[in-house]
């Protein structure tokens, strides 16, 4: 099987810092990454230890978000220079993959 080298990218979010949007319109229409994937997670804590998570009564507005993309790994990391100024240390994880061609 074929492969192309690739970089994996994962931003760290919650739904309560309303940064979701802007980054998805920043990755489509600014970087033209061909795709996005957002997870929600069901529960999760960082650095303040306190955990956010679903309930079956409440409706959280500040659960885990992770965002995720590949790409070329020149471009990945000058989109990844741009995004370290908006986003704390730790909130952005690469790492090298291979990608079926």
């Amino acid at each position: 099987m074929k492969t192309n080298e690739v970089t994996m990218v994962r931003v760290y979010l919650t739904e309560g810092e309303a940064q979701l949007q802007s980054l998805l319109k920043r990755l489509q229409k600014w970087e033209k990454l061909r795709g996005v994937t957002v997870f929600r997670g069901i529960a999760g804590y960082g650095n303040s230890g306190t955990i956010h998570d679903a309930g079956l009564i409440d409706l959280a507005l500040d659960l885990p978000l992770v965002l995720e993309f590949f790409d070329e790994p020149e471009k990945v990391a000058t989109i990844v220079d741009h995004l370290n100024d908006h986003f704390k240390p730790g909130h952005i994880v690469t790492w090298p993959a291979r990608v079926n061609a």
